[in-house]
């Protein structure tokens, strides 16, 4: 409570933090505003690249993914759908440079034998090697597409990349995943397509509760030099 000798510095003190909260209010309404502005002009300022990890362009996952960015462009948020099935040096190269540039990334593919595809995994290991410093700290999806079993196992492997490069992991209302053998039947699968753009919210919401939390001077975490331990000496 404030006596009368306090009451100027107690008035400063309420003053600097009624400033301050107007200035917090201020600086929200400005992100705000902004964004409402590109949503009008059917502007984007964000990016996610999707990539396709199916040898076929445009199967069942690609029609997982094409719901995906759907709600992502629904919320804002530009996307472009790669084709990541072909694991050469020279594809792979171009998604690098593509990953640069996008804000987040979600990777889909099928399910064979319990795994994802033999493309997309040598994909991501190629792309880790060329692009690592460039996925550090985007956040990160992994969708499976299968006609029956084997996703968990698949979602499992794919999420071990997004970790290792301290991506935040996007999630849905139910594990990431579709069900059909033709891109018709997944489209049938009403679940399996409400996981889809439910993720899509999810990521954009992501995306702009980052933005907003750089504009108000978060910062990335300091990065500490790796620690490397031989268990076998």
């Amino acid at each position: 409570m404030c006596v009368f000798e306090g009451i100027l510095p107690c008035f400063v003190q309420f003053m600097l933090g009624l400033t301050a909260h107007s200035l917090q209010e201020s600086q929200e309404f400005d992100i705000l505003e902004a964004f409402v502005k590109t949503q009008q002009k059917g502007e984007f300022y964000m990016k996610v690249l999707l990539l396709n990890g199916s040898p076929r362009k445009e199967g069942c996952t690609y029609t997982a993914l094409c719901e995906v960015a759907k709600a992502l462009e629904s919320a804002g948020v530009e996307t472009e759908i790669f084709q990541a099935g072909d694991p050469s040096r020279e594809n792979v190269r171009a998604a690098a440079e593509k990953v640069k540039e996008a804000d987040g990334l979600v990777v889909g593919s099928p399910v064979y034998w319990a795994s994802p595809s033999g493309q997309i995994i040598e994909f991501l290991d190629l792309l880790s090697g060329m692009a690592g410093k460039d996925l550090l700290h985007k956040p990160a999806a992994a969708v499976a597409s299968a006609r029956r079993a084997g996703t968990t196992a698949t979602l499992d492997v794919l999420l071990k990349y997004f970790s290792f490069h301290q991506m935040p992991i996007v999630s849905s209302c139910y594990w990431n995943m579709v069900h059909g053998n033709t891109p018709d039947e997944v489209r049938r699968d009403e679940e399996g397509m409400q996981i889809m753009r439910v993720l899509g919210k999810n990521m954009a919401w992501l995306l702009q509760s980052i933005e907003a939390g750089k504009k108000a001077g978060v910062t990335l975490p300091q990065a500490e030099e790796k620690i490397r331990t031989n268990f076998i000496r």
